[in-house]
């Protein structure tokens, strides 16, 4: 796959088979649609084009969002657009100057004389240009102007749940990895650089990471405790994962910490890779570090069963 991040320097294209989107997650929705643009280049021996745009918009256009929070970094798109098989993958500089651009204009600018499409695809409800105002609709109209056809799928269902990516957001916020995981279509990670902590973990048997994520807008799931998998050096280890404030030793800010099963040694430095499994109880304050160790004791227990 080949990532161009200035189009000036995009090389004609044969026959290109374009989409656009922010694809935060590139959940099963985002999946259908490369599907699709893979079936049209292959009948007309063209090449597939993912556009897409950094910084996410609502962060150009509502930098005060302290809210905002996202499915996926930049690297993480690259990787799953990548192992869809995508041939070229624009990542589009948003600014507020392109957000102004009309529909007709980014159509124009973009679309056609930039990257030359032949054919678009976009998904249900999509909107483009100033103020959202360009629509499906819109796209018809210039679509023959241009020369170039457009093609709309549908919204994906699973289990009578339209897949978006706010869907997976709010599912996430909730705590609920698995219904994450069946909109994704695959587990949701996080990945942070192993930091010091208070070392209270060691005390009581269960030393553990702290994550510090270096993606703000990352989305960390609710606060809990979670049966997850480790990834470290290519190597995968199951653990569990405490999100929140550890209020049994009055903590005062929110940590992500992870209890590395079968692992011994030092992790500081590192870059760890985390994969949810499931979420398996509330984080809740102990009268002691004794009961909390007896209650982590049954929480491995708990998360070996569900990582087997």
């Amino acid at each position: 796959m080949k990532v161009i991040t200035d189009i000036e320097k995009l090389e004609k294209l044969k026959y290109p088979v374009v989409t656009a989107g922010t694809f935060d997650g590139v959940h099963l929705g985002h999946r259908r649609i490369i599907e699709r643009l893979h079936e049209i280049a292959k009948a007309g021996k063209g090449e597939t084009v993912v556009l897409t745009f950094h910084p996410h918009p609502r962060i150009v256009l509502h930098p005060d969002d302290n809210d905002l929070r996202l499915l996926s970094t930049q690297e993480e798109k690259i990787k799953h657009l990548e192992r869809m098989g995508v041939d070229h993958l624009i990542i589009h500089p948003f600014t507020r100057t392109f957000s102004r651009l009309s529909s007709l204009q980014f159509v124009r600018n973009l679309l056609v004389n930039k990257i030359g499409t032949k054919k678009l695809v976009i998904g249900y409800n999509h909107h483009f240009g100033r103020n959202r105002e360009g629509s499906f609709s819109h796209l018809k109209e210039f679509g023959p102007l241009y020369g170039f056809g457009v093609e709309e799928i549908p919204a994906i269902d699973v289990d009578n749940v339209e897949v978006s990516s706010t869907k997976i957001r709010e599912a996430l916020k909730a705590g609920d990895t698995e219904t994450a995981e069946t909109l994704l279509g695959y587990p949701y990670t996080i990945q942070g650089i192993v930091v010091k902590g208070k070392q209270l973990g060691k005390t009581i048997g269960y030393p553990t990471a702290n994550l510090e994520i270096q993606d703000k807008y990352k989305l960390i799931p609710a606060d809990g405790v979670y049966a997850v998998n480790v990834e470290r050096h290519g190597r995968v280890y199951g653990g569990m994962m405490n999100i929140g404030m550890n209020p049994t030793v009055n903590g005062t800010q929110r940590k992500i910490e992870v209890n590395v099963f079968d692992f011994e040694g030092s992790l500081y430095g590192e870059t760890l890779k985390v994969t949810f499994c499931k979420r398996i109880r509330d984080e809740k304050k102990f009268p002691d570090l004794e009961a909390l160790k007896k209650q982590l004791d049954a929480d491995k227990k708990k998360s070996l069963k569900l990582l087997v």
